[in-house]
């Protein structure tokens, strides 16, 4: 199958941006039958980051393995607010990939990064790309070491907020090849986030920060959640990639406030990622991928019926 033939083959399966994905399916596929496969599986609804088994997110390659949540291109606005201040203790929660805990490790090598998920395939994805033995499984903080309580300088969350009455509205990508649980938050999109609020204040340190992905309709919602818990909030939106994250912090304890610099990290953080050619390996850490502006998709409009991207990231 050539090139032309490819593109009209996705685009009669709906694909809408066919000319990106065909040329990812050719550049990626190691025979004519891997291509006739993976293209049979994205023309039947399959996210073409699952069948090529990685996709791109703030510059690493992340290993994206069958029925796993996708990274999403809005979701490097929680790596962008986190970066702002280096933190030395990280935990993923609700890890999915781990590409939060990911890009954070490749902005700053000297922190611990932790991540915990409690879907089982999730976790074994995970944990090709975070060291393994800091991926954990389990329910939200119960699945982490205790002795990390009260010791985490910046927790980041991505835990799902679509109401579950909305998952039906949702592209076939999402609803119909990535697990329920990774998408499903309850009547109002809420009901893990409150419980990621509610359990907050244990595992932050004195002055430590809590970054949470949510909904542009439910950003007020989700700030009085950690609001509630004591923590000082704040939104922070990107229109360009639809996307709204909530930053909360902690107040500082009686020993004083926490260091602009923890463990000295502003040293170690890594240079920005360098352009080139770079072929996926799913069993080695995340690997620098170029993502060119050419396929960066155009402003989407924040919305649980998502709507198609241009590969190599989404921002649905």
């Amino acid at each position: 199958m050539n090139e032309p033939q490819l593109v009209a083959a996705l685009r009669s399966a709906g694909c809408v941006f066919a000319e990106d994905e065909a040329r990812l399916l050719l550049d990626e596929a190691t025979s004519p039958a891997e291509l006739m496969a993976w293209a049979a599986r994205r023309m039947a609804g399959e996210p073409l980051e699952q069948i090529v088994g990685w996709a791109a997110f703030a510059g690493l390659r992340i290993a994206v393995d069958p029925r796993v949540f996708v990274p999403r291109r809005r979701s490097e606005l929680v790596v962008e607010v986190a970066s702002r201040q280096p933190a030395a203790l990280v935990v993923d929660l609700c890890c999915g990939t781990g590409a939060l805990g990911a890009a954070l490790a490749a902005r700053w090598p000297a922190a611990e990064v932790y991540a915990a998920d409690s879907d089982p395939v999730a976790v074994a994805g995970a944990r090709r790309n975070l060291p393994p033995e800091r991926v954990f499984e389990g329910d939200l903080y119960a699945a982490l070491p205790e002795d990390l309580r009260g010791r985490v300088d910046l927790l980041v969350v991505n835990a799902p907020y679509v109401p579950t009455d909305a998952i039906a509205t949702m592209p076939r990508e999402a609803r119909d090849h990535e697990h329920r649980m990774a998408l499903d938050g309850g009547a109002d999109g809420l009901d893990v986030q409150r419980r990621v609020a509610a359990g907050a204040p244990d595992w932050l340190s004195p002055g430590g920060r809590l970054v949470l992905e949510t909904g542009r309709a439910q950003a007020e919602l989700t700030a009085a959640l950690l609001s509630a818990v004591g923590l000082a909030t704040s939104v922070e939106t990107d229109d360009e990639i639809g996307a709204t994250a909530v930053l909360g912090r902690a107040r500082t304890g009686t020993g004083g406030t926490i260091s602009a610099d923890p463990g000295g990290l502003a040293e170690s953080v890594a240079e920005p990622v360098p352009s080139g050619p770079s072929q996926p390996r799913l069993d080695s850490p995340p690997r620098p991928v170029p993502v060119s502006p050419r396929r960066r998709p155009p402003s989407p409009t924040p919305s649980f019926e998502e709507t198609p991207q241009p590969w190599p990231s989404r921002s649905v």
